[in-house]
């Protein structure tokens, strides 16, 4: 192999955290060779994005600082360069993609030009030659229509084309490196499996070297010939991706692999990272007869709600003197959720699946159709009757740091709708219940008094989940209530989830575009496509022998691992 283009050694960084410097990067070394793509893989809190912004030169001032160690770029020591002399080669030479594209787009300057930028600082190109250039990135990362999208805002163009246009801004200078950090993980598998081949297929023509970071093995495998594993600040395990998936030597690796739900088998419990730090990891399966008697029992009794012809239509504002179109987000949809029961429901982003849960939850009324809850139209409630019914059906959130209010203790915040709804007998009963919430989700009684920005995005999960919970519902609507979550806290609470369900009853709608969790929590699935349901079946029939061609497509986008 040649020499490497890049490496790090023994490079140690801290952060300030409450007046005093602690150490989350641990003398980590590796290299990156060029025409290579390394995969870097950990959870949240592991050090993988930390490093990167080392190697960048964009730790944050002030608050970080690299202890010691060094980072070298094409045999030259870059760890101490200055801000200027750094941005003669970031974006040049040195490129890097975000998670998530929104908030590194500008919102104010048209896509076509935020690519311009990049070229206009690092190029001696004419205006009408960067122009040209651009449109060209536009095709090369397979944007539709480069000219129309040229002079489109990012709040415009749909989330796997901000991050197209991302690419294609990091790769304009045709860097040596390009560093992409989660660049996926908010989008749908289908997205995901196009975004990972082009940047495949972008290395191939243009023999960069790539630092792909991600928090999922399977999807670090489809790309990455080497991979190292960090945990905690250290790197645990490096190798060949094959050495890695087929032989993981470091427990903490072996974890990783196993807590992601598999397609095969059906287990009780996932096994989480913990289990596997405790040696507790042998996972049980369920046998095809406990599953047939689980459906019997499930089904032999009466639908909890009927969702019968269910539209909803909205309108589109046109150009001026045009007359307005309609769309319908929901299209004629109509399934019924037994008590007991989840029911997952699956598609792409825009398919219509939260439109249908907003509409279930009457937050956004059907345009047309019945929704029977307990054999009661409750398209047909006053207001009032509305706000008794909230009691009764309640929403995880996809994003529980948005629907807690910052400035309410979090112990507050979930004694807030029991008050609201009048359940218990005082508040000294309501305090004494949040206490039991917080045990039953896996917080502790003394997180009561702590604001939501003090927990990290599993518990801010479990908060939002003994909210909900605190009202005792019957039916608890999930939309992307673990979308968000590294692998080892998505094993986490799907399992409190499931315990949940088995301890009170739940009945859940259970709304997500990665079919592998669907499937893993489901007891039926509902396939979504543009509004319309397209499949329904036994979770396990679902997934083993689709039907239709766009359920294959979305089993078929899912990462596989090696």
């Amino acid at each position: 192999m040649n020499n490497p283009i890049l490496q790090v050694k023994d490079l140690s960084i801290s952060f300030l955290q409450e007046k005093q410097w602690k150490q989350v990067i641990q003398q980590i070394s590796f290299d990156v060779f060029p025409n290579e793509i390394l995969g870097i893989v950990g959870e949240s809190g592991s050090g993988k994005s930390v490093s990167s912004l080392a190697v960048m030169g964009l730790l944050p001032q002030k608050i970080s600082r690299i202890n010691n160690g060094s980072v070298f770029f094409k045999n030259q020591e870059i760890t101490h360069l200055t801000d200027k002399e750094f941005r003669t080669i970031r974006g040049k030479e040195l490129s890097m993609i975000f998670q998530e594209p929104m908030s590194s787009l500008n919102p104010s300057i048209v896509c076509g030009k935020q690519v311009a930028e990049i070229l206009e600082t690092h190029t001696n190109l004419s205006e009408k030659e960067i122009k040209k250039e651009v449109l060209r990135l536009f095709e090369q990362v397979k944007l539709p229509d480069p000219e129309g999208l040229y002079n489109k805002y990012p709040h415009q163009i749909s989330g796997g084309q901000k991050q197209r246009v991302m690419i294609a801004m990091a790769i304009a200078c045709k860097p040596k490196i390009l560093i992409a950090d989660e660049p996926t993980t908010a989008l749908d598998v289908t997205v995901q499996k196009e975004i990972i081949h082009l940047l495949k297929n972008l290395q191939k023509e243009t023999g960069m070297s790539i630092l792909f970071i991600s928090h999922d093995l399977a999807l670090i495998s489809e790309i990455s010939q080497r991979v190292l594993v960090m945990f905690k600040g250290e790197i645990v395990e490096q190798g060949k991706v094959e050495q890695i998936f087929h032989n993981p030597q470091h427990l903490y690796t072996k974890a990783l692999i196993a807590s992601r739900p598999s397609l095969n088998i059906r287990l009780k419990r996932l096994p989480t990272i913990q289990d596997y730090l405790e040696h507790k990891e042998n996972a049980e399966a369920i046998t095809t007869e406990e599953r047939k008697n689980q459906l019997e029992k499930l089904y032999s009794k009466k639908p909890l709600l009927r969702v019968l012809n269910v539209e909803k239509e909205y309108v589109v504002k046109t150009q001026l003197f045009q007359p307005n179109k309609t769309f319908k987000a929901v299209n004629d949809v109509s399934f019924d959720i037994y008590e007991g029961e989840t029911l997952g429901l699956v598609g792409e982003s825009g398919c219509g699946k939260s439109t249908l849960g907003n509409t279930i939850l009457q937050l956004d009324p059907a345009t047309k159709g019945q929704i029977f809850y307990k054999d009661q139209d409750i398209t047909k409630l006053s207001k009032k009757e509305i706000k008794n019914l909230r009691k009764e059906i309640q929403i995880i959130f996809q994003d529980p740091f948005a629907s807690l209010n910052p400035k309410i203790a979090v112990g507050e915040a979930i004694l807030e709708p029991m008050k609201v709804h009048k359940l218990h007998k005082n508040d000294a009963e309501r305090k004494e219940k949040v206490y039991e919430l917080l045990e039953k989700v896996g917080l502790l009684p003394e997180h009561y008094n702590r604001y939501p920005h003090e927990f990290s995005g599993g518990q801010r999960q479990r908060i939002g989940i003994a909210r909900t919970i605190a009202l005792q519902p019957k039916l608890i609507i999930c939309d992307e209530s673990v979308s968000a979550l590294d692998i080892s806290v998505q094993a986490q609470v799907l399992n409190l989830l499931n315990d949940l369900k088995d301890n009170f009853g739940f009945t859940y709608l259970f709304i997500s575009h990665d079919l592998a969790v669907v499937k893993y929590i489901s007891d039926q699935i509902i396939v979504m496509n543009k509004g319309k349901i397209e499949e329904q079946n036994e979770a396990d029939a679902l997934i083993e022998d689709p039907q239709k061609p766009y359920t294959q497509k979305l089993i078929d986008a899912i990462p596989k691992g090696i």
